[in-house]
């Protein structure tokens, strides 16, 4: 939720709640060494960051994660996965779950609809982008069923795309939905 300067929420954030309960970031994506750290992995297949990077979610998602059941990255529609060949999401996951136990499902969340980038829309946009974007694949349901979920992803701008994707695991009967992003656009 965007919190005003004095801790107050936003008219935005009260006219607007994000579907998910809580969210956490390990630090603000501005210009910089933080920026740069999540562009390498991205877009330039520096893998081995995925694990200093998600070491210092699960440290700063600590309180999300004691009581998570289950940790679900935001997924890549696979035209986007196959032309990048891996999903960062998916590796922040796998190291997060290493540190902190709990399980880590890549295939319970599908992107269905190949959505633009996101890069220089408004925050209206990018939610009328992403609608029906997600689903929980075909038999996942039970995984997620009355679970606490964290939602894993390498940045948040506006919520939208986590918003979409809490909004259908939330659907098929998740207990709760918490987002763990390495850094959040302020």
């Amino acid at each position: 939720m965007d919190l005003g300067n004095d801790g107050l929420l936003s008219p935005e954030a009260v006219a607007n709640p994000p579907v998910y309960n809580r969210a956490r970031a390990v630090a603000h994506f501005e210009d910089g060494p933080v920026r740069h750290l999540v562009h390498r992995l991205k877009y330039n297949d520096r893998m081995e960051l995925a694990k200093p990077l998600g070491a210092w979610m699960a440290r700063a998602g600590n309180e999300l994660l004691v009581e998570a059941d289950l940790l679900v990255p935001v997924p890549l529609h696979r035209r986007r996965l196959a032309a990048r060949r891996f999903n960062q999401a998916h590796a922040l996951a796998q190291t997060i779950s290493a540190q902190c136990g709990v399980p880590a499902d890549p295939f319970v969340l599908a992107r269905v609809k190949p959505t633009p980038s996101q890069v220089g829309l408004s925050r209206s946009q990018r939610a009328l982008n992403l609608q029906g974007a997600f689903r929980v694949t075909d038999g996942m349901a039970p995984r997620i069923e009355g679970r606490a979920v964290v939602l894993i992803d390498d940045v948040m701008t506006s919520g939208a795309t986590a918003n979409a994707a809490s909004r259908a695991l939330l659907r098929a009967g998740a207990k709760s939905v918490d987002v763990l992003v390495f850094a959040r656009a302020v």
